[in-house]
């Protein structure tokens, strides 16, 4: 048999799959998908088997090709249909393979490597023999050693220092005359957990006939099997039993001693949700709306055919309780239901829904869980011992076999778009592995990306089915929305970050007793520092970006690449002292927030504040079990968040997106509007919001008061349509960054040539390139980060399934610049973020 397998170099040289012998005694446990260990060159690399023959490739001789060493996993961890999807994602997204690839495993899975010092056993055996004959008397150090190895395979030369201290001349000797040699090999680095466990070894009457016979002085023993006994013989943990009878280890191990008892290593799984209960919920009966979206939903599901619904639902309209019931459904024709939600949404509130609708079933994958958890989650989808998975981003590629169903909520959310190779966006890897699949993807949210709603109108070829729900499910208005014109307020004379409408409402909520839920989209405690005397910002030394102020450690933190300072207290340009915090931050409204309304309890959600394990999840608890009277956050309290007590929802400053030079920036704004406003009023008590803008003119702003997504989305793909701006066309965002300016305007404008030349020369082949625009290049927004210039080139297209193919054959032109000149080039097909 021969394999083909991609190696984990993620390199354009390499980026192809290379031919391998596989040897007999592997053949059984080889398949496509499988990880392997291979010699690459005078490396030892790891990889996966992307195709497999039983011929060798022609022109090939087979005694002359190099043979796998060993295949990690005895269980593939890719399906062949997800490796046919790495394929297709490396096309379209134009990464290495490798990148396609490791993207679909945990982090646990991937591999490091480790210099392992091992025996070369013939070597050894010839100078054993050697010495014998010459009557030498052995190092015994040398002889330890080498035995030491033998049992154990290997080790590295840390672990052999630290295990024979002062060794270290007889390792170099030893290595020097070919006994021992330092090999590359391939780790795991994630082990499966175990626990020692205690078993009985003998039935009851033999045991009890044992524990008789035990003298006195070894109680603890007596203790031990009388526990077991009570216990029906049920295996037990050690650390658990030493912990239940207050005795030491070696009590159980000398029982164990005695043939009483068995210590083995036992599986245990990392369960983030072991130590919870989940209480079964019914499914709830649905409004006429509801039951018309299930309908359709499920028509598709029981014909097992791929179709793409764009689902609009209103905020409160039950987006979710469709998902359910469209999942168990799912489950009823005996296959399997992904549903992503945005980082942010997955809120302790929306595993608990699907936990109580289908208990053990689900699989939850998301960043907050430990390595090895994400690994135990992971490898219960791959054995089959659960059919949902609900996760962000990257939890598409959980290793299902039966995949019926795809649920995207929120799809509008930018963070589905990784950022890093491979820039997939999971909505499109979504739609296409459900294709293959044969199964129906859900598309949800009040406010659908405009991509997603002109592909279901028919100028964008009606590709998505669209399905709306328009009215809340129980019934309750949409809260009204109102405007306040922060010129006005400053105008007259309130120079505070609270309006007097919203300062007025706060107060009457806390009065109440009600909770309320404040909204700013920006970290920190001031967006820029700057002296009042010449005009100096404090900015980042290795990025072309302010810094942001932090109250809390008196720091100036840049938050693109991590750079941080304590703060100022005089002007390093001019002296001065007049150096003052301008712009407002979530750091400093919860200040302000405690200075207006003395024993306001408030909770802040930010990166800052919820970046340790379980933050989230403590922070939610308490303000839903009102512990708290407000909750202020960034966009993370915008989405998924249902408290039945939230009657007012606040934006501090609707314009902090509005002013970002992209040109999503106003479809944004009202997405993150409309969902914000969506808080509030979703039970029985009425809500308000209020909304503190310095442009209340702008469309975004005047559709999202008045709950009209119609109205927007007229405006903006007028807008769209007049600059042949996407879903009018497509971008393809290439960023080059140097040390040095020069060199990054000459590579640049030479790499905007070259994308040009290959354009007009597949138009003249009659092979597409005739709606190919290339715009730039031109300094991005962000001019420089981490020392580091940065020049994109921007390419439109229409309709051009050629455009990707020209951009790979432009950058593959420039390898050599990349690998002598220190340039590098960033490739983002379809960019959500332009920065």
């Amino acid at each position: 048999m021969y394999a083909k397998v991609i190696v984990d170099i993620p390199a354009r040289p390499t980026d192809r799959p290379f031919d391998y012998d596989v040897p007999p005694e592997l053949a059984d446990c080889v398949e496509i998908g499988s990880r392997v260990e291979v010699p690459f060159g005078p490396r030892v690399l790891h990889g996966f088997v992307v195709g497999l023959a039983e011929q060798p490739p022609e022109g090939l001789d087979p005694g002359k090709m190099r043979a796998l060493r060993r295949v990690l996993d005895l269980t593939p961890p890719l399906t062949p249909e997800l490796v046919r999807l790495a394929a297709w994602m490396s096309a379209k997204y134009l990464c290495p393979a490798t990148a396609a690839l490791q993207v679909m495993v945990p982090a646990a899975l991937k591999a490091k490597y480790d210099r392992v010092v091992v025996l070369r056993e013939d070597v050894w055996a010839q100078r054993q023999a050697k010495q014998e004959q010459e009557t030498l008397v052995p190092d015994p150090l040398r002889l330890e050693l080498a035995e030491w190895l033998r049992r154990k395979g290997g080790a590295t030369a840390e672990a052999l220092l630290e295990k024979f201290p002062g060794s270290a001349p007889q390792l170099k000797s030893m290595l020097d005359e070919g006994v021992l040699e330092e090999v590359q090999r391939v780790q795991d680095r994630m082990a499966v957990k175990t626990a020692l466990t205690v078993f009985p070894l003998l039935p009851e009457a033999e045991l009890r006939a044992a524990m008789d016979a035990v003298p006195a002085r070894a109680q603890k023993q007596k203790d031990v099997l009388a526990f077991l006994l009570e216990n029906g013989l049920e295996p037990i943990r050690l650390s658990e039993l030493t912990q239940r009878l207050d005795i030491t280890p070696s009590v159980v191990k000398s029982a164990a001693g005695k043939g009483w008892i068995e210590l083995r290593e036992v599986e245990v799984q990392r369960d983030p949700y072991a130590n919870r209960s989940y209480k079964r919920t019914a499914p709830l009966p649905l409004t006429a709306e509801q039951q018309a979206v299930y309908d359709t939903i499920s028509g598709a599901l029981d014909a097992g055919r791929h179709e793409v619904f764009l689902l609009q639902g209103v905020t409160g309209s039950g987006k979710t309780e469709v998902y359910l019931q469209t999942i168990k459904r799912c489950l009823e024709l005996d296959k399997e239901a992904i549903v992503l939600v945005p980082e942010i949404s997955l809120t302790p509130q929306m595993v608990e829904r699907f936990k109580g609708r289908f208990g053990d079933d689900v699989a939850v994958l998301h960043s907050r869980l430990s390595h090895g958890e994400r690994y135990d989650e992971w490898r219960r989808i791959a054995r089959r011992e659960v059919r949902v998975v609900i996760g962000a981003r990257s939890a598409v590629f959980a290793p299902f076999t039966k995949l019926g169903l795809i649920i995207i909520d929120e799809e509008h959310e930018s963070s589905y778009k990784q950022e890093e190779s491979p820039k997939y966006h999971a909505r499109d890897v979504a739609i296409r592995r459900a294709g293959e699949a044969g199964a129906a993807v859900v598309l949800g949210s009040a406010t659908p990306s405009l991509e997603s709603v002109f592909a279901a109108l028919p100028d964008g070829g009606s590709r998505f089915k669209l399905l709306e729900m328009r009215t809340r499910a129980l019934g309750r208005p949409l809260p009204p929305v109102r405007v306040v014109d922060m010129r006005a307020e400053l105008k007259g004379g309130n120079r505070s970050m609270f309006s007097v409408p919203l300062h007025k409402a706060i107060a009457e909520r806390l009065h109440k007793k009600e909770q309320i839920v404040l909204l700013l989209n920006r970290r920190g405690y001031a967006t820029f520092v700057m002296c009042r005397t010449c005009g100096y910002v404090s900015g980042c030394p290795h990025c072309d970006i302010a810094l942001t102020y932090h109250q809390s450690s008196r720091t100036l933190r840049c938050h693109y690449c991590g750079y941080a300072e304590r703060e100022r207290t005089a002007c390093p340009d001019c002296g001065s002292e007049h150096i003052r915090h301008f712009g407002t931050g979530t750091q400093r409204v919860e200040e302000e927030l405690v200075k207006l309304f003395p024993g306001i309890r408030v909770i802040r959600m930010d990166v800052d504040t919820t970046t340790e394990k379980g933050a989230h999840e403590k922070w939610l608890t308490m303000f839903g079990n009102k512990q708290a009277d407000v909750l202020l956050g960034t966009q993370m309290v915008a989405k998924g968040l249902d408290f039945p007590d939230v009657t007012l929802v606040g934006v501090i400053a609707a314009d902090t997106v509005l002013n970002l030079p992209d040109f999503r920036s106003a479809e944004r704004t009202f997405q993150l509007l409309t969902q914000v406003a969506g808080r509030a009023g979703r039970h029985v008590l009425p809500g308000e919001v209020i909304v503190q803008t310095y442009t209340p003119e702008h469309y975004s702003i005047a559709a999202a008061a008045g709950h009209d997504y119609e109205a927007f989305l007229a405006t903006e793909l007028e807008h769209r349509r007049a600059n042949g701006y996407p879903p009018y066309s497509r971008l393809i965002n290439i960023t080059l960054s140097h040390e040095e300016v020069p060199k990054l305007l000459r590579l640049s404008e030479a790499l905007a040539l070259k994308l040009k030349e290959l354009a007009a020369e597949a138009r003249n082949r009659g092979e597409g390139g005739a709606a190919f625009e290339v715009l730039g290049p031109v300094a991005s927004p962000i001019a420089r980060i981490k020392d580091r210039y940065r020049f994109r080139c921007m390419v439109k297209y229409r309709g051009d399934s050629a455009a990707s193919r020209i951009v790979r054959q432009a950058v593959d032109a420039f390898a050599e610049h990349v690998a002598k000149e220190k340039l590098q080039i960033s490739v983002d097909v379809d960019p959500q973020l332009l920065m």
